[in-house]
């Protein structure tokens, strides 16, 4: 008996050790993950708590975390066996924040002034609803069952998917929300929010107040070799600067979403690795330097904050979005957009349409070219903070297809040679869970030739 007691506590003492060694240090960044998952989602989606830990934070070793929600004071709370408490607060008109202890929440914050797009028209120009509108060279059999194949049959786990739009010359021909979801769900984007960012300097473009040929802004880069990166570099994911984005370890990309307070620092601090446009590497941190570069091109916070709303975001009546801060008041360009999958439909249908909105050009064309056009080293799957198809990604989907993608298979597909736009959103991607080729085809194929 002795000798079992002794065998018993080696292991369990092994058991600890092995904890320490390889979850303890991603404790911060798991309950950071969870408090800020469950803040966003109630209080901007009124999830209920359940839902969103069977659904939004059932990810490995997320679901470890122990999750509370305060409706009153407005916050959530998550720790891991009660160790490494985050707490996360949310904003109206702001979204969510993770803070930490030296963040000062009676401090005064400003809320960007919005415009609710108001006219009489149908949905996707307007607000009201869609027209129902028949097309003879649509098989709209076979596009209900290309839409019904997109989700799971009651009860299953597999493809998990949310929410489907699909828009074909400016008419809605197909939507289907899962169970707890409907028209007026709003949907954590994750990386599609890095198009947003992409459109915003898009506009400043086509006003003429900024040149992406020219080094970055960035004061801290004028004295060392980062002085010759290029807007154009950093649009393009290109600029050789050190970068790990990974989510399934401590990495860069993690201690700047679950730790950081000024996002956009992160990767500004980071050294060189390799002379600019000539290797591409994927890295939110980019974009959330974008989105610090876009602020300082403001004279203050105010006008920062409704530049995002005022040029694009409101502008084609994305009225249901909100894109979240850091703790420094900068926009998580790269991750933390909201909104309904009409509303991001709106936005694919602004780039279909090369930049025009129901007559307005809002970006000029050559920015939208300029945007599927194919980043140097990236073998034709990436642009300007868009995906690409130009590479064959999808090989039985059109090669002139461009796309927003974001994390657990978010998608707003733009297809010019088709004239259609395709959102998907989920919390599963890539097969064998889901096969976005496949879906994407199986849509594709309902309109007749």
């Amino acid at each position: 008996m002795k000798k079992f007691l002794k065998v018993l506590l080696l292991v369990v003492v092994l058991a600890f050790l092995y904890f320490g060694f390889t979850t303890y240090p991603k404790l911060d960044l798991i309950s950071g993950f969870s408090a800020k998952s469950v803040a966003s989602g109630h209080f901007l989606d009124n999830r209920p708590l359940d839902l969103i830990q069977k659904t939004d934070n059932d990810i490995k070793l997320i679901d470890l975390a122990e999750n509370s929600i305060d409706d009153a004071g407005k916050f959530a709370i998550s720790s891991v066996y009660g160790l490494k408490e985050r707490k996360a607060i949310y904003r109206e008109g702001l979204g969510a924040v993770l803070i930490n202890d030296q963040f000062d929440i009676s401090k005064p914050y400003l809320l960007p002034k919005r415009t609710k797009l108001e006219n009489n028209l149908p949905f996707p120009y307007g607000n009201n609803e869609p027209k129902d509108t028949a097309f003879s060279n649509i098989d709209y059999s076979k596009l209900k069952k290309a839409v019904d194949n997109a989700f799971d049959k009651t009860g299953g786990r597999i493809k998990r998917t949310r929410a489907v739009v699909v828009l074909y010359k400016d008419h809605l021909i197909a939507e289907k929300y899962d169970t707890g979801f409907n028209k007026d769900s709003k949907i954590l984007g994750w990386s599609m929010t890095k198009s947003i960012t992409s459109s915003a300097f898009g506009v400043l473009v086509k006003q003429g107040k900024i040149d992406i040929y020219k080094p970055a802004p960035v004061a801290e880069w004028k004295n060392d070799e980062r002085k010759n990166i290029t807007l154009n570099d950093l649009l393009h994911m290109n600029s050789g600067l050190e970068w790990e984005e990974n989510y399934s370890k401590i990495s860069d990309a993690t201690k700047m979403l679950f730790q950081a307070e000024d996002m956009g620092k992160v990767q500004l601090e980071k050294p060189a690795e390799f002379k600019p446009n000539t290797h591409w590497n994927y890295s939110s941190g980019t974009t959330n330097l974008l989105s610090l570069i876009l602020r300082r091109q403001f004279k203050t916070q105010q006008e920062y904050l409704d530049f995002w709303y005022s040029a694009v975001i409101d502008k084609i009546g994305m009225n249901s979005m909100i894109v979240e801060q850091d703790m420094s008041g900068t926009f998580v360009g790269s991750s933390y957009g909201w909104a309904t999958p009409r509303d991001w439909s709106k936005f694919g249908l602004l780039y279909l349409h090369k930049g025009n909105w129901n007559g307005e050009q809002i970006l000029d064309e050559s920015w939208v070219k300029y945007t599927a056009t194919p980043t140097n080293t990236s073998e034709g799957k990436y642009g300007a903070q868009f995906w690409l198809n130009a590479g064959g990604k999808f090989p039985d989907v059109p090669r002139d297809m461009f796309y927003c993608s974001g994390y657990q298979g978010q998608m707003v597909a733009i297809i010019p040679s088709k004239d259609m736009v395709i959102v998907r959103m989920g919390v599963r991607e890539e097969e064998p869970g889901f096969d976005f080729n496949g879906f994407l085809k199986e849509v594709i194929d309902s309109i007749k030739k």
